[in-house]
């Protein structure tokens, strides 16, 4: 069982707030989804990125073509 010591629990730095990638706000969660087609996501170099619920489902509506990009 761990043990609990107050000195290190006060000097832990509070964790950084999280982003979405495309609107740029501060949110409590983020999802990232990669669906395409012959897409490898451990093989294939990429740049990470994700979205908040607002932009997460926007991407999904433009996907399925029922939104324009």
């Amino acid at each position: 069982m761990a043990s609990y010591h107050p000195a290190v629990a006060k000097t832990s730095a509070p964790p950084k707030p999280l982003r979405c990638h495309f609107c740029q706000a501060e949110v409590s969660s983020v999802r990232r989804v990669a669906l395409d087609t012959g897409y490898e996501r451990l093989q294939t170099p990429h740049q990470e990125r994700y979205a908040c619920e607002r932009c997460s489902e926007q991407k999904d509506r433009q996907r399925r073509g029922l939104e324009r990009r």
